[in-house]
């Protein structure tokens, strides 16, 4: 089963369209590729997708207060102790294809700070994958930063 790569080179990795779990987003296995497109610092950390929780070794260590919300969480996002930001994908229209790679970087398919624009997002998209749900903006996923004991929201 192929894995995310980090050594990939940002100019070879696709770029894929695609309606998430929560919203139309881009997916790649080069965050470098992600942030270029989004104009956002090239090392600037984004969120890993992933189809199980077999690929969370990816994003470091989940405090074990934390494990069962983690596994149990739908259309949520989370921040590890590390700074690592995560999201296991319930949804089985994309974590049908989510599985074909493990884990893809991911981030909303809209120019940063504005909104959705599907002419834009496919003009920088190198592949546009479509299902039954099509491609549309919808609620972003909330966001928890996870600390060792508590839980802090960052987005609702």
């Amino acid at each position: 089963m192929p894995t995310l790569d980090s050594t990939s080179s940002a100019t070879n990795a696709l770029v894929f369209l695609a309606q998430t779990d929560t919203t139309a987003g881009f997916l790649s296995t080069s965050k470098e590729r992600l942030n270029a497109i989004k104009k956002r610092p090239l090392h600037q950390k984004i969120l890993l997708t992933m189809s199980s929780l077999s690929y969370l070794h990816h994003t470091g260590r989940i405090p074990k207060d934390h494990k069962r919300l983690v596994r149990r969480a739908k259309a949520t996002s989370f921040v590890a102790p590390n700074g690592n930001a995560f999201r296991i994908v319930h949804s089985p229209e994309h974590c049908q294809f989510l599985r074909h790679f493990g884990a893809l970087y991911s981030t909303s398919a809209n120019p940063t700070k504005q909104p959705f624009d599907l002419s834009w997002a496919i003009a920088q998209s190198d592949i546009i994958v479509l299902d039954s749900r099509g491609i549309y903006e919808s609620a972003p996923s909330k966001i928890l930063q996870l600390g060792r004991k508590k839980i802090k929201t960052l987005r609702k």
